[in-house]
């Protein structure tokens, strides 16, 4: 099973494993990590020249509170995880909260608020970086992964047209350029919407 091959690559790695200790014992709504870190776990691991936490861009902290639709709410989850563990580059973001904002920072339509994470993790713009994991109470992980988890496991960078218009797509990959950081990954162009 999928699922399994990337709880052994999440397993295997003390420093995410930490990150999400504290994700959960911070104690925000329905949290997860997501998006690049878990991509850059994985493919540093398969693809590249292995995974460096230092290089780490910013640990991308999804939780669900539709009580407080706030930027301040952000800005506390992500002083709460500061306060747990300072090291890491902790951006928490209330995925209730998405279609306050969404519109004004990124331009297109109104978007839906978002009800579920998995619902918010399907609108991430790659298939490989729309995944998400949790650890339980009892230290099991816990996957997210609307699209499964083929992309990232087999190193593809495939645009998600579900959110993320193509021109976004190509900065995305002009920004990251997944080819010369992870030489294994595939880049399937982001005109392609084939999926």
């Amino acid at each position: 099973m999928r699922e399994d091959e990337l709880r052994d690559l999440v397993r295997g790695d003390g420093w995410l494993m930490r990150a999400l200790g504290v994700v959960r014992d911070t104690g925000l709504p329905d949290a997860w990590i997501g998006a690049g870190v878990v991509r850059d776990l994985v493919w540093g691991r398969r693809y590249g020249h292995g995974f460096d936490p230092s290089a780490v861009r910013d640990v991308d902290v999804v939780f669900l509170d539709p009580t407080d639709l706030t930027r301040a709410n952000d800005d506390r989850a992500t002083a709460r995880l500061a306060t747990a563990w300072p090291q890491p580059p902790w951006e928490a973001k209330n995925q209730a909260a998405v279609h306050t904002w969404y519109p004004a920072t990124f331009g297109g339509d109104p978007v839906a608020p978002l009800r579920t994470i998995a619902e918010a993790v399907a609108t991430w713009p790659e298939y490989a970086t729309a995944v998400a994991v949790r650890l339980h109470a009892d230290d099991r992980v816990a996957v997210c992964a609307p699209y499964g988890l083929d992309d990232l496991l087999d190193g593809v960078w495939r645009h998600n047209p579900t959110r993320a218009g193509r021109e976004v797509s190509r900065r995305r990959l002009a920004r990251h350029r997944p080819a010369a950081r992870w030489p294994g990954v595939r880049v399937v162009d982001p005109a392609a919407d084939d999926r």
